[in-house]
């Protein structure tokens, strides 16, 4: 029998596997999934879920949002919860990319203004903002000074000059995370995060300036600042190699910890730890070190956009109104207070390749956000829609404040290479009026549309189940790819 044989629907869009369905659950499964596409489910990742409601002190549901893929030991798109006094903290439920994350920055341009000079802008970005695999960023660091980085994120961007005080208002975190410790980051992982400060990276990073296309809600539109007409930039890389390599010397330490805490695992990319032990918290303060870092170099990026724009037209980022709508992360784990059934309790939330999505009145959102929610950045792919949502109370009760973080892969990067041709896409998105600016043929061709889920149905299931609603809706102008 089939593992998608003993999926149950909840109700539209909605679906779940009991904690019957293996004796050693604590916990059911749940999805989160267009009705049309869950028989498209790859069983692996299915699979993932369930190994995930196996772990100790899991608490409610092991989750799959609908962008859910196979992932490295908890599937991408994927969320769990544990309980501080009998949980575990994997390196496999946050990922390499520790604190991968979108930021979106607005201004008071509209398309009359950008149209004539969209080559230009493009280019400047494209050479103002290093990119690619080993890319490096634009300053030297000294040794001390990445253990700065890693202590107070972009605290420290801030204040070296890259970017304003107030932006780290709408910062999740406020683009720090104060347990932080750089003593028990490794060298390794510090020799390669020092030259990658600033850049944007390989892969699905990008920078892109898009236009507000369309608003759905106009109450919470105004409130975070967007107006149909306008344009914004999105920003979405994360920690480079300095996470990866915090995420793999820490994978080495789960690895003997979990033979040594006698934890039973379904899959050994599951490697953890208990909450209590040294080397839980050791992971916890050097992830929380990576994801400083991450919050850093998107603040720096921020700076250089700001400056390409006063470069390119000839105005101040002030004048410009270039203010910072938000900032989350995908990839990270959280100490963060949740109702489990009748009680309220603190727990360790990983999220890995999923938004957190807070609703209402809670006292983590920025409080010009609050009294409607936390801004929610779901980004396509290059050539689609990317969207604003809000948080929710529903997001709050199911899945622990989160939603989808985008649009989520279908093709491995060999077989979209096999699919797909560079010069077709640059014609294709040419004749959309999008420009495009890669460091490889190979990089476009890799991260083509057609090798992603429809991040329309992926945002259509977050708003139709609740556990975000729609605000406003992006679509490019301008892309540069790592």
């Amino acid at each position: 029998m089939s593992i998608k044989d003993e999926i149950k629907k909840v109700r539209d869009n909605v679906y779940e596997i009991p904690g019957s369905y293996n004796k050693s659950m604590r916990a059911s499964g749940r999805f989160y999934i267009a009705d049309e596409y869950i028989d498209d489910l790859e069983e692996g990742a299915i699979e993932q879920i369930v190994n995930v409601a196996c772990l100790p002190g899991v608490q409610r549901y092991s989750i799959g949002l609908p962008d859910i893929h196979f992932g490295y030991g908890f599937p991408i798109g994927g969320v769990a919860a544990f309980s501080l006094r009998n949980g575990i903290v994997s390196p496999g439920g946050v990922g390499f990319d520790i604190n991968c994350g979108v930021r979106m920055i607005k201004s008071n341009l509209t398309l009359d203004d950008v149209e004539d000079k969209l080559d230009e802008l493009t280019e400047k970005l494209f050479e103002n903002i290093p990119s690619g695999v080993g890319s490096k960023g634009k300053i030297t660091l000294g040794k001390d000074e990445i253990n700065d980085v890693l202590d107070y994120g972009a605290e420290w961007a801030v204040k070296n000059g890259f970017g304003w005080e107030e932006d780290l208002e709408v910062l999740e975190e406020n683009g720090r995370m104060i347990d932080a410790d750089s003593s028990i980051v490794s060298d390794k992982a510090k020799k390669r995060g020092i030259p990658q400060l600033g850049s944007l990276g390989s892969g699905n990073h990008f920078l892109e300036v898009q236009i507000v296309d369309e608003i759905y809600n106009e109450e919470v539109a105004e409130v975070y600042g967007l107006k149909e007409g306008m344009i914004v930039v999105m920003i979405h890389t994360g920690s480079r190699g300095c996470g990866h390599q915090i995420c793999s010397d820490y994978l080495r330490v789960m690895d003997k910890a979990y033979k040594k805490y006698k934890i039973n695992i379904s899959d050994r990319q599951l490697a953890c730890a208990p909450l209590d032990s040294k080397e839980a918290q050791d992971y916890i303060q050097a992830m929380a070190a990576a994801a400083n870092y991450a919050w850093a170099n998107r603040q720096m990026i921020t700076h250089w956009v700001r400056e390409t724009f006063n470069e390119v037209f000839g105005k101040s980022a002030k004048e410009m109104e270039m203010n910072i709508v938000y900032d989350v992360a995908h990839n990270i784990a959280k100490m963060e207070t949740h109702k489990v059934y009748n009680r309220v309790e603190e727990l360790l939330v990983h999220r890995k390749g999923a938004t957190r999505a807070f609703g209402p009145g809670n006292e983590e959102v920025p409080e010009k956000y609050r009294e409607v929610g936390q801004p929610v950045l779901i980004p396509g792919t290059m050539g689609t829609a990317s969207y604003v949502l809000c948080g929710t109370e529903t997001a709050m009760e199911e899945t622990f404040g989160s939603t989808a973080h985008g649009a989520g892969r279908i093709l491995s990067r060999s077989k979209a290479k096999k699919d797909f041709n560079a010069d077709e896409i640059t014609d294709d998105l040419a004749a959309r009026g999008i420009k495009v600016k890669a460091t490889s043929k190979h990089v476009l061709e890799e991260e083509a549309p057609g090798a992603y889920k429809d991040v329309d149905s992926v945002v259509r299931v977050s708003d139709s189940t609740g556990i975000a609603k729609l605000v406003a809706k992006v679509k490019p102008l301008s892309v540069c790819k790592g």
